[in-house]
């Protein structure tokens, strides 16, 4: 690191350098005295111009800049996970025992920690051909993952030296590599690698397979692949970051990144402290044993913000490559944004829609290209999910945004304030939402759940439309004067939005509901939608129907069905036939 130009401008966090300097595109430099961290992000032969991702008040020009000569990188390696960073990947943690609760400018800490010994098992050996992916040692980084250390990308050789199984930092060398131009190269267990390139792959696969949530209005209405991106549109209060927690916490996904950028800092806080303290449903262990937290709250400096994205995607990429599934809850895209909007008019570059500047779809769709389900370098299969929230000011989904979102994912799961009002969550409308995935996810659902699962999507989805079409009519002339066979539509859509599309968070049984529960309630909504359609077309009315308990109790299904007891839906299915022969008895 060695001083290259002093400081000609400053701008919030724009610092401008003028004359001409031997900076690098997209290089990360030190700025001022206190040595703040910053990236290159324009050059020419007059000024240099630099986006400092720490506060800068009290800079001044003729402060020196200093060069590095890398690009801006995370580090990658163990102690990632069961950690909080900030946008720069800064652990909080490490800051919080060295400056107190808020971080000072001076403040300089490494990424991971690199005194700390980890039990390393080296899985390659001597004279053996090695390439960018090729796993040399395995660490038990929680007592849930096993991180595999590899070969970075674009080395490639054959091993000279391997050191035996033991206790290593990760700077320490594990494997010596002879390149192909016969330089010798140490690899440790810690690798680096720039934040806003994505890491290469061999191949993209088309997503087959669903991340399943356990919450029915996604795994059944609107599925999401491994590897797929979806958006969640939603005011203030629909519950974005909620759902977003819900899916945390209950997806199939191996790992998860959730970016919180630009949130308030006691939503985080209440991430970390319910992610610490909830037992992950797959190993018993805590969640945060394969989760990794980014944040960067509204109080922090606005650019770092801007980087958080790409940190948290960077990190996801790294666990891709060893194999793992790995989930991004990026909460959210909006706050993002509106760090992109103030950057620009620091910079003084001509805005777009609403201010924000005219990259910000390409900013986006960098992004979220950046999910996919892929083969790795080293053979093996990994995807990220992206899932993003996004906040439109007003609920209003045609503002920037929202609508270049819905551009580049295939997943929308909308929000509606009115279902918010009634306390119906997720309060994911099923009128303004859609998923592009159901098609290449049904030979799976076929496969793997049920013969009928897609086809009786298809109902579920079509009964609600339905009713939604009739409700136009109730609001103007009221329910009366619709026929029987309507008006059952009418109450089949109420026993399908209370007792199958909402879900209570707090419930035990039904916070998380596995495929199987969901498709064999799905059976018994529709077993009960068919009988009653047969009674009503033999002339019985709606009214004689609805006298019945039988609604009601398939509403309840979801808390008096444990989820272990899928068997005791086919009693459900067996007193619907009951109420039909019943009333065929009576009525005869």
């Amino acid at each position: 690191m060695k001083q290259i130009a002093t400081i000609y401008g400053i701008n919030g966090p724009i610092v401008y350098v003028k004359g001409k300097t031997t900076f690098q595109m997209s290089e990360m430099v030190y700025v001022g005295n206190s040595k703040l961290v910053g990236e290159i992000i324009s050059l020419n032969n007059d000024m240099t111009t630099i986006q400092v991702y720490e506060e800068t008040s009290g800079m001044k020009p003729g402060e020196p800049v200093y060069s590095t000569g890398e690009q801006m990188s995370v580090k990658l390696g163990p102690g990632i996970l069961n950690n909080i960073f900030d946008g720069i990947e800064r652990p909080l943690k490490t800051i919080e025992e060295q400056v107190g609760q808020y971080i000072t400018k001076t403040v300089q800490v490494e990424p991971l920690d690199t005194e700390r010994k980890w039990p390393v098992h080296v899985t390659v050996q001597v004279g053996q051909e090695v390439m960018g992916g090729t796993i040399i040692a395995e660490v038990q980084e929680t007592k849930t993952i096993v991180h595999k250390s590899m070969i970075p990308p674009h080395i490639e050789g054959k091993v000279v030296e391997v050191v035996p199984d033991g206790e290593y930092t990760i700077t320490e060398p594990i494997v010596k590599v002879k390149q192909l131009d016969d330089t010798i190269i140490d690899i440790p267990l810690a690798q680096k690698w720039p934040i806003r390139i994505p890491r290469p792959v061999r191949r993209r696969h088309e997503g087959s397979v669903p991340l399943i949530t356990g919450q029915r209005i996604i795994d059944t209405l609107f599925p999401i692949t491994k590897g797929g991106t979806a958006a969640i549109p939603g005011g203030f209060g629909t519950g974005k970051t909620m759902m977003q927690h819900q899916i945390a916490k209950y997806s199939d996904a191996d790992i998860i990144v959730y970016i919180g950028c630009g949130e308030r800092g006691n939503e985080m806080t209440e991430v970390l402290e319910d992610f610490s303290e909830l037992e992950d449903p797959k190993s018993g262990n805590s969640l945060m044993e394969r989760t990794v937290l980014i944040a960067n709250t509204s109080n922090m400096p606005v650019a770092a913000r801007e980087a958080s994205i790409y940190t948290g995607i960077t990190l996801a990429e790294y666990y891709r490559d060893m194999g793992y599934d790995v989930a991004i809850m990026a909460d959210s895209t909006s706050r993002w944004a509106e760090a992109l909007r103030e950057l620009s008019g620091r910079l003084e570059e001509m805005p777009a829609e609403e201010g924000f500047p005219a990259y910000l779809a390409s900013r986006l769709a960098t992004f979220y290209e950046r999910a996919g389900l892929m083969q790795n370098l080293n053979e093996t299969e990994g995807s990220v999910s992206v899932i993003g929230a996004v906040s439109p000011q007003g609920g209003d989904f045609s503002e920037p945004v929202t609508q270049n979102t819905k551009r580049f994912v295939r997943c929308f799961w909308g929000l509606d304030r009115g279902l918010a009002n009634e306390r119906h969550y997720p309060a994911v409308s099923w009128l303004n939402s859609y998923s592009l995935y159901v098609d290449d996810l049904s030979p799976w659902y076929r496969d793997h759940v049920s013969p009928d699962f897609i086809n009786n999507r298809r109902q579920i989805m079509e009964i609600l439309h339905q009713e939604s079409s009739l409700m136009d009519i109730v609001k103007l002339i009221g329910s009366d004067v619709l026929p029987d066979d309507q008006k059952l539509t009418i109450e089949i859509a109420r026993v399908i939005r209370l007792g199958y599309l909402q879900q209570d968070a707090f419930h035990q049984e039904d916070t998380n509901v596995p495929l199987a529960k969901q498709a064999k309630m799905m059976e018994v909504i529709l077993h009960l939608y068919r009988q009653c359609r047969e009674l009503i077309s033999m002339g019985m009315p709606m009214s004689l129907l609805l006298e019945s308990p039988i609604f009601s109790k398939i509403v309840t299904i979801k808390y008096d069905v444990r989820n272990d007891q899928l068997e005791l839906l086919d009693q459900y299915i067996e007193e619907i036939d009951q109420f039909y022969n019943h009333i065929m008895a009576t009525n005869a």
